[in-house]
Protein backbone atom coordinates (compact mmCIF):
# COMPACT_ATOMS: atom_id res chain seq x y z
CA UNK A 1 0.00 0.00 0.00
CA UNK A 2 2.68 2.84 0.71
CA UNK A 3 4.30 1.81 -2.56
CA UNK A 4 1.13 2.75 -4.56
CA UNK A 5 0.85 5.80 -2.80
CA UNK A 6 4.32 6.84 -3.41
CA UNK A 7 4.67 6.37 -7.25
CA UNK A 8 1.73 8.89 -7.69
CA UNK A 9 3.26 11.44 -5.69
CA UNK A 10 7.66 10.82 -7.52
CA UNK A 11 5.42 11.53 -10.64
CA UNK A 12 3.89 14.61 -10.01
CA UNK A 13 6.72 16.17 -8.64
CA UNK A 14 8.64 16.11 -11.82
CA UNK A 15 5.73 17.79 -13.69
CA UNK A 16 5.24 21.11 -11.11
CA UNK A 17 9.17 21.70 -11.44
CA UNK A 18 8.31 21.27 -15.37
CA UNK A 19 5.79 23.70 -14.91
CA UNK A 20 7.48 26.46 -12.97
CA UNK A 21 10.65 26.49 -15.33
CA UNK A 22 8.87 27.09 -18.46
CA UNK A 23 10.37 30.04 -19.91
CA UNK A 24 8.67 33.93 -19.35
CA UNK A 25 9.04 36.04 -22.12
CA UNK A 26 11.05 39.10 -21.63
CA UNK A 27 10.53 42.94 -23.60
CA UNK A 28 12.24 45.84 -23.54
CA UNK A 29 10.90 48.95 -24.77
CA UNK A 30 11.93 52.37 -25.17
CA UNK A 31 9.16 55.10 -25.10
CA UNK A 32 9.01 58.65 -25.65
CA UNK A 33 7.02 60.66 -23.18
CA UNK A 34 3.77 61.63 -23.58
CA UNK A 35 1.60 62.90 -20.71
CA UNK A 36 -1.10 61.90 -22.36
CA UNK A 37 -0.98 58.43 -23.00
CA UNK A 38 -0.66 55.31 -20.68
CA UNK A 39 1.79 53.28 -20.77
CA UNK A 40 0.87 49.05 -19.72
CA UNK A 41 3.70 47.17 -17.95
CA UNK A 42 3.25 43.61 -17.67
CA UNK A 43 4.91 42.25 -14.35
CA UNK A 44 4.87 38.69 -13.06
CA UNK A 45 5.43 37.38 -9.70
CA UNK A 46 9.46 36.49 -8.73
CA UNK A 47 10.39 39.11 -11.42
CA UNK A 48 11.62 43.01 -10.84
CA UNK A 49 10.94 45.44 -13.73
CA UNK A 50 12.80 48.46 -14.04
CA UNK A 51 11.61 51.67 -15.67
CA UNK A 52 14.30 54.29 -16.52
CA UNK A 53 13.61 57.93 -16.69
CA UNK A 54 15.98 60.39 -18.90
CA UNK A 55 16.28 62.68 -15.81
CA UNK A 56 15.96 62.57 -11.72
CA UNK A 57 12.54 61.31 -10.76
CA UNK A 58 11.34 63.52 -7.83
CA UNK A 59 8.02 61.63 -6.90
CA UNK A 60 6.89 58.30 -7.49
CA UNK A 61 2.98 57.34 -6.85
CA UNK A 62 1.49 54.05 -6.29
CA UNK A 63 -2.29 53.46 -6.54
CA UNK A 64 -2.52 49.95 -4.27
CA UNK A 65 0.74 49.42 -2.28
CA UNK A 66 -0.96 46.22 -0.79
CA UNK A 67 -0.54 44.43 -4.31
CA UNK A 68 2.40 46.39 -6.14
CA UNK A 69 5.68 47.59 -4.56
CA UNK A 70 7.66 50.43 -6.02
CA UNK A 71 11.03 51.62 -5.26
CA UNK A 72 13.24 54.41 -5.83
CA UNK A 73 16.88 55.20 -4.37
CA UNK A 74 18.81 59.10 -4.48
CA UNK A 75 22.06 56.56 -5.39
CA UNK A 76 19.98 55.97 -8.95
CA UNK A 77 17.92 58.77 -9.07
CA UNK A 78 16.97 57.85 -12.52
CA UNK A 79 15.26 54.42 -11.56
CA UNK A 80 11.95 53.17 -10.26
CA UNK A 81 11.73 49.71 -9.32
CA UNK A 82 8.65 47.32 -9.92
CA UNK A 83 7.20 44.14 -8.63
CA UNK A 84 3.87 42.22 -8.12
CA UNK A 85 3.92 41.49 -4.48
CA UNK A 86 0.53 38.99 -4.34
CA UNK A 87 0.48 35.96 -6.30
CA UNK A 88 -3.41 36.78 -7.49
CA UNK A 89 -3.96 38.60 -10.69
CA UNK A 90 -4.00 42.37 -9.63
CA UNK A 91 -4.29 46.03 -11.54
CA UNK A 92 -2.92 49.73 -10.51
CA UNK A 93 -1.63 52.34 -11.13
CA UNK A 94 2.00 53.89 -11.29
CA UNK A 95 2.85 58.14 -11.35
CA UNK A 96 6.58 59.16 -11.85
CA UNK A 97 7.37 62.94 -12.21
CA UNK A 98 11.10 64.42 -13.15
CA UNK A 99 12.60 67.38 -11.70
CA UNK A 100 11.80 69.35 -14.51
CA UNK A 101 7.87 68.85 -14.27
CA UNK A 102 7.73 65.84 -16.85
CA UNK A 103 5.52 62.97 -15.70
CA UNK A 104 4.29 59.75 -17.01
CA UNK A 105 1.04 57.33 -16.02
CA UNK A 106 1.61 54.00 -16.14
CA UNK A 107 -0.99 51.07 -15.69
CA UNK A 108 0.22 47.83 -13.40
CA UNK A 109 -0.68 44.29 -14.78
CA UNK A 110 0.24 41.10 -13.45
CA UNK A 111 -1.50 37.75 -14.46
CA UNK A 112 -0.51 36.31 -11.23
CA UNK A 113 1.60 33.23 -10.65
CA UNK A 114 -0.03 31.15 -13.21
CA UNK A 115 3.21 30.28 -15.04
CA UNK A 116 1.56 27.86 -17.29
CA UNK A 117 -0.03 30.51 -19.50
CA UNK A 118 3.00 32.81 -20.29
CA UNK A 119 1.18 34.32 -23.50
CA UNK A 120 2.17 37.98 -22.57
CA UNK A 121 5.90 38.79 -22.18
CA UNK A 122 7.29 40.10 -19.03
CA UNK A 123 8.29 43.85 -19.30
CA UNK A 124 11.96 43.88 -17.65
CA UNK A 125 12.55 47.18 -18.80
CA UNK A 126 11.11 50.38 -20.23
CA UNK A 127 13.18 53.12 -21.02
CA UNK A 128 11.54 56.30 -21.35
CA UNK A 129 13.00 59.65 -23.16
CA UNK A 130 12.32 63.15 -23.87
CA UNK A 131 10.50 64.48 -27.03
CA UNK A 132 12.86 66.12 -29.68
CA UNK A 133 10.78 69.02 -30.35
CA UNK A 134 8.52 70.60 -27.64
CA UNK A 135 6.68 71.98 -30.86
CA UNK A 136 4.42 69.26 -31.65
CA UNK A 137 1.60 68.87 -34.52
CA UNK A 138 -1.75 68.82 -32.51
CA UNK A 139 -2.84 65.83 -34.62
CA UNK A 140 0.22 64.09 -33.64
CA UNK A 141 -1.65 62.72 -30.35
CA UNK A 142 1.46 64.15 -28.34
CA UNK A 143 1.44 67.51 -25.87
CA UNK A 144 3.60 69.74 -25.58
CA UNK A 145 5.34 69.95 -22.14
CA UNK A 146 7.92 72.18 -22.28
CA UNK A 147 9.87 72.73 -18.83
CA UNK A 148 11.25 76.55 -19.97
CA UNK A 149 9.68 79.13 -21.72
CA UNK A 150 9.89 78.43 -25.40
CA UNK A 151 11.19 81.37 -27.89
CA UNK A 152 8.12 82.79 -29.97
CA UNK A 153 7.92 85.20 -32.94
CA UNK A 154 7.09 88.44 -32.76
CA UNK A 155 3.26 88.93 -33.55
CA UNK A 156 3.88 91.48 -36.64
CA UNK A 157 6.18 89.17 -38.24
CA UNK A 158 4.19 86.60 -40.48
CA UNK A 159 5.21 83.33 -42.48
CA UNK A 160 6.31 84.84 -45.41
CA UNK A 161 8.48 87.14 -44.36
CA UNK A 162 10.16 85.11 -41.16
CA UNK A 163 12.44 82.31 -41.32
CA UNK A 164 11.86 78.30 -40.75
CA UNK A 165 11.77 79.36 -36.72
CA UNK A 166 9.33 81.99 -37.08
CA UNK A 167 6.40 80.11 -38.46
CA UNK A 168 2.78 81.81 -37.10
CA UNK A 169 1.17 80.90 -33.26
CA UNK A 170 -1.34 79.09 -32.98
CA UNK A 171 -4.43 79.47 -31.14
CA UNK A 172 -3.76 77.38 -28.38
CA UNK A 173 0.23 79.39 -28.18
CA UNK A 174 -1.84 82.76 -28.05
CA UNK A 175 -3.79 81.35 -25.31
CA UNK A 176 -1.13 80.42 -23.13
CA UNK A 177 1.09 83.38 -23.78
CA UNK A 178 -1.88 85.78 -23.33
CA UNK A 179 -2.40 83.64 -19.98
CA UNK A 180 1.21 84.08 -18.65
CA UNK A 181 1.16 87.74 -19.06
CA UNK A 182 -1.80 88.16 -16.58
CA UNK A 183 0.39 89.56 -13.87
CA UNK A 184 -2.26 89.70 -10.94
CA UNK A 185 -4.51 86.93 -11.76
CA UNK A 186 -7.99 86.43 -9.11
CA UNK A 187 -7.25 83.52 -7.02
CA UNK A 188 -9.76 81.10 -5.74
CA UNK A 189 -8.44 79.45 -2.04
CA UNK A 190 -9.46 76.10 -1.54
CA UNK A 191 -10.24 74.10 1.93
CA UNK A 192 -7.52 71.68 2.75
CA UNK A 193 -5.28 72.34 -0.66
CA UNK A 194 -2.45 73.66 -1.09
CA UNK A 195 -2.90 75.32 -4.46
CA UNK A 196 -5.12 78.02 -5.22
CA UNK A 197 -6.78 78.21 -8.95
CA UNK A 198 -7.53 81.46 -11.47
CA UNK A 199 -9.81 80.69 -14.63
CA UNK A 200 -8.99 82.74 -17.67
CA UNK A 201 -10.97 83.25 -20.91
CA UNK A 202 -12.99 80.30 -22.34
CA UNK A 203 -13.51 80.38 -26.12
CA UNK A 204 -15.17 78.14 -28.62
CA UNK A 205 -13.22 77.03 -31.59
CA UNK A 206 -15.57 75.87 -34.11
CA UNK A 207 -16.44 72.47 -32.46
CA UNK A 208 -13.56 73.10 -29.75
CA UNK A 209 -13.80 74.77 -26.35
CA UNK A 210 -10.41 76.21 -25.14
CA UNK A 211 -10.14 77.13 -21.30
CA UNK A 212 -7.00 79.24 -19.84
CA UNK A 213 -6.44 78.89 -16.05
CA UNK A 214 -3.84 79.23 -13.71
CA UNK A 215 -1.99 77.49 -10.56
CA UNK A 216 -0.15 79.06 -7.60
CA UNK A 217 0.96 77.12 -4.44
CA UNK A 218 0.47 79.54 -1.53
CA UNK A 219 1.96 77.03 0.52
CA UNK A 220 5.49 76.46 2.17
CA UNK A 221 6.00 73.27 0.53
CA UNK A 222 6.52 71.70 -3.15
CA UNK A 223 3.50 70.38 -4.64
CA UNK A 224 3.12 67.84 -7.88
CA UNK A 225 0.42 68.76 -10.18
CA UNK A 226 -1.67 66.27 -12.63
CA UNK A 227 -3.01 66.67 -16.08
CA UNK A 228 -6.46 68.42 -16.22
CA UNK A 229 -9.26 67.14 -17.01
CA UNK A 230 -13.13 68.19 -18.16
CA UNK A 231 -15.57 66.43 -15.99
CA UNK A 232 -19.36 66.41 -17.25
CA UNK A 233 -21.97 65.64 -14.13
CA UNK A 234 -25.34 65.16 -13.44
CA UNK A 235 -28.00 63.32 -11.94
CA UNK A 236 -29.51 60.21 -12.89
CA UNK A 237 -33.45 60.14 -13.65
CA UNK A 238 -35.15 57.48 -10.87
CA UNK A 239 -38.56 56.62 -9.95
CA UNK A 240 -37.51 57.66 -6.36
CA UNK A 241 -37.26 61.64 -6.71
CA UNK A 242 -37.18 62.17 -3.07
CA UNK A 243 -34.06 60.41 -2.47
CA UNK A 244 -31.20 63.30 -2.62
CA UNK A 245 -27.99 62.93 -3.65
CA UNK A 246 -28.63 59.26 -5.30
CA UNK A 247 -27.92 58.59 -9.01
CA UNK A 248 -25.30 61.00 -9.36
CA UNK A 249 -23.19 60.13 -12.60
CA UNK A 250 -19.78 61.81 -13.74
CA UNK A 251 -18.15 61.02 -17.25
CA UNK A 252 -14.33 62.48 -18.48
CA UNK A 253 -14.86 64.25 -21.29
CA UNK A 254 -11.87 63.86 -24.44
CA UNK A 255 -8.91 66.54 -23.97
CA UNK A 256 -8.03 67.00 -27.52
CA UNK A 257 -4.43 69.26 -26.88
CA UNK A 258 -3.17 71.16 -23.61
CA UNK A 259 -0.46 72.78 -22.14
CA UNK A 260 1.06 73.31 -19.39
CA UNK A 261 4.18 75.47 -18.21
CA UNK A 262 4.94 73.23 -15.31
CA UNK A 263 3.61 70.05 -13.27
CA UNK A 264 6.09 70.67 -10.32
CA UNK A 265 5.47 73.69 -7.88
CA UNK A 266 7.88 74.98 -5.53
CA UNK A 267 6.37 77.21 -2.84
CA UNK A 268 4.64 80.30 -3.93
CA UNK A 269 5.16 78.75 -7.80
CA UNK A 270 2.97 79.72 -10.28
CA UNK A 271 1.71 77.54 -13.39
CA UNK A 272 -0.26 78.64 -16.64
CA UNK A 273 -2.33 76.09 -18.99
CA UNK A 274 -4.29 76.17 -21.55
CA UNK A 275 -6.87 72.93 -22.20
CA UNK A 276 -8.93 72.28 -25.71
CA UNK A 277 -11.64 69.72 -25.37
CA UNK A 278 -14.27 68.28 -26.79
CA UNK A 279 -17.42 70.16 -25.35
CA UNK A 280 -21.12 68.41 -26.09
CA UNK A 281 -23.81 69.83 -28.78
CA UNK A 282 -26.37 69.67 -25.84
CA UNK A 283 -26.83 68.68 -22.48
CA UNK A 284 -29.17 67.89 -19.56
CA UNK A 285 -30.71 70.39 -17.34
CA UNK A 286 -29.12 69.08 -14.01
CA UNK A 287 -25.93 67.71 -15.72
CA UNK A 288 -22.84 70.93 -15.31
CA UNK A 289 -19.20 71.27 -16.45
CA UNK A 290 -16.35 71.62 -14.74
CA UNK A 291 -12.34 72.02 -14.65
CA UNK A 292 -10.76 69.42 -12.84
CA UNK A 293 -7.44 69.98 -11.17
CA UNK A 294 -6.04 67.77 -8.70
CA UNK A 295 -2.82 67.26 -6.52
CA UNK A 296 -0.49 64.19 -7.45
CA UNK A 297 -1.00 63.00 -3.88
CA UNK A 298 -4.84 63.84 -3.76
CA UNK A 299 -6.00 62.79 -7.14
CA UNK A 300 -8.95 61.48 -5.19
CA UNK A 301 -9.91 64.71 -4.12
CA UNK A 302 -9.45 66.74 -7.18
CA UNK A 303 -10.45 70.06 -7.38
CA UNK A 304 -13.56 71.05 -9.51
CA UNK A 305 -14.18 74.43 -11.19
CA UNK A 306 -17.72 74.82 -12.62
CA UNK A 307 -17.50 76.29 -16.13
CA UNK A 308 -20.12 77.90 -18.25
CA UNK A 309 -21.71 75.17 -21.15
CA UNK A 310 -21.78 78.00 -23.52
CA UNK A 311 -18.42 79.60 -24.05
CA UNK A 312 -18.49 83.25 -23.39
CA UNK A 313 -15.86 84.35 -26.04
CA UNK A 314 -16.33 82.90 -29.85
CA UNK A 315 -13.43 82.69 -32.32
CA UNK A 316 -11.97 80.53 -34.75
CA UNK A 317 -8.87 78.43 -34.11
CA UNK A 318 -5.66 78.38 -36.42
Amino acid sequence: MKFRWIMPIAFLLPLHARATDTPVGARVATITINPRAVTVLHLRPEFESAIRMPEEVTSVILGSPSEFKAEHSEGEPDYVYVKPITNEAAQSNLLIATKSGQHVTIELVTDGADFSNPAEPVDFLINYRTARSFLIPADSGVVEMASAPAKVPERGVSGSDAGTNSAPLSSLDEEFIEQESVNAPKWTKWEGKQIETSIGDMRQWSNETAISYSILNGSNQPVEIVPPQIQITGRKATKKKRKEGKGIISDQLEIRNYRLSATRLEPGGRADGVVVFDRPNFKESTEKLFLQIAQADQVDRPILIPLPFTPPISGDSQ
